[in-house]
Order: structure tokens, then sequence, then C-alpha cells
């Protein structure tokens, strides 16, 4: 087999060019680790300069059966840590127990949902590099006050710091996509836990950027009760305007003046 076919339903996009696809592999600094999961390897542009580094050990996960095929006949040193399946519906306890980086060029249609699966196992990923479509890349990577910062941004950001690294342009894939890409990094933060109801934290953060154009105080007027709160300035914002560390301390007030008005009666 000397090329596997495109697939459009996995929005597959062979990268062909061996300088971005070694720089790609070099953003990774994998500090003290020696496990490195690739998503989405294709016909292996990645997987070479990944095999290249012996400090690594790398596993790839791959949906596409052709693209198994060829890996296995073109890299026969990743013997039994190809991984044929879909990686958002896999538990990867299965498959690793330490921590361990992820890499990939990120199909465009799922990397959203990827970095969703990545958050659920924050504890063991303490980095990500990763090529998808240069607006989600800028948004993920945005912080408050930008246009583009949203709901993905707030929720890795409370556990990662974000570096946007490089633009690739579209001639260098095959086919080309319709968009740039854009690399970016994550590194795991020293947060391990939030300092406020998480499941709360999750709650305000998606109904408020649900209407982004309102104020706090408005798109929450469902869960500030007291009078305290609804003359408090945090609400005055919008949420692009506010950190993590201001979401947090939203969650805080709501759930202290739940438990108050519990305490009154």
């Amino acid at each position: 087999m000397t090329t596997v076919r495109a697939k459009k339903n996995l929005g597959q996009h062979f990268l062909n060019d061996k300088n971005i696809a070694q720089k790609i592999v070099e953003s990774l600094q994998a500090n003290n680790l020696n496990k490195v999961l690739e998503i989405g390897p294709g016909m292996g542009v990645l997987t070479k300069f990944l095999l290249q580094n012996k400090s690594f050990e790398t596993s790839v996960v791959e949906i596409d059966r052709e693209s198994v095929d060829y890996l296995n006949q073109h890299f026969p040193e990743l013997k039994e840590r190809i991984i044929s399946h879909d990686f958002l519906k896999l538990n990867l306890h299965t498959y690793f127990q330490e921590p361990f980086a992820i890499i990939g060029n990120f199909p465009y249609n799922i990397s959203s949902q990827i970095f969703f699966k990545v958050l659920e196992y924050r504890n063991q990923v303490p980095e990500v590099v990763g090529m998808l479509q240069k607006e989600v890349a800028e948004r993920l990577a945005a912080g408050p006050g930008s246009k583009t910062y949203g709901i993905l941004s707030v929720f890795l950001q409370a556990y990662y710091d974000i570096e946007y690294l490089f633009t690739v342009h579209e001639n260098v894939f095959s086919p080309p996509p319709k968009v740039k890409s854009g690399v970016i990094r994550l590194t795991r933060n020293q947060t391990e836990r939030l300092n406020c109801n998480e499941k709360l934290f999750t709650s305000i953060v998606k109904m408020a950027f649900n209407q982004r154009r309102k104020t706090m105080r408005n798109s929450l007027k469902s869960m500030i009760q007291s009078e305290d709160l609804k003359t408090n300035p945090i609400f005055d914002k919008r949420p692009e305007q506010l950190g993590v560390a201001e979401f947090e301390m939203i969650a805080r007030l709501i759930e202290e003046q739940e438990t108050g008005s519990n305490q009154a009666q």
C-alpha cells in the first residue's frame, strides 16, 4: 500500500510538509514524560519524527482501517502500539496507567470534542500539542477581552496554560482544507481542583456564553436571588470580560447565597 485515500467523513487532510511535521513534534516538550499518544496519524508524517525520538514510547490511535493497515506496513516498530479505535470512545486508563502527552493533526470536525476528552483525563495528560483549524486554535488560546474567547477557552484555561505556536497554510495538505490551521500547546498548570463548586462553575460558564451579549446579571438572572448579589459590580460584566478566577468567584457567591438563604430558613 503506497498511500491512503483521504476520507471526507473523517475530516482527513494529510500534512505533506516534513519540515512542518518536524516542527510540530519538536514543540512537544514532554518534560519527564516518555509516553506519547498521537491521535489520527494517517500516513504517519508526525509518527516518523516521534519514533526518531528514542526518549518517547509512542502509541497511535487511528479510526481509519486503511490508515491502520498502512501504519502496520510502514512502521513495524510500532508493533502492538497501534490502537485501532475511535479516540472519543476510548477508555484511556486501559492503555495508560501513568502520565502521557497527546499530539496530533486533529480532524477539524472533532477537535473541540478531543479537548473535552483531554479535560476528563487532565490529571494524566500534562501536555498536548495539536494542529487544528486556525480560528479554533486562536479561540482556545484567547484570553478575556477577546471576541473569540468562549466556553472551551475558560474550561481549558482553568487547568492548562495555552500557547498559540504557529500558523500552517492550506497548501501543505492533501487535500488542502479551505482554511488555515494553527498549532497550539497546552501545559498542565498547578490547579488540582477549582476553588468553587465545579458543577456550578460549568453551568455558569455555559449559561453566560450562550447569551454572551448580555451582562452576567441578565444571563444568570434565575440564579441571582439576594439583593447583595443583584448590586455586585462583577455582574455588570459580560462573560468574555471574565477570567477563570472571576468565574470561580461568581460560583462561590451564588453558592454562598444559597447556603445563606437555607440558614435563614
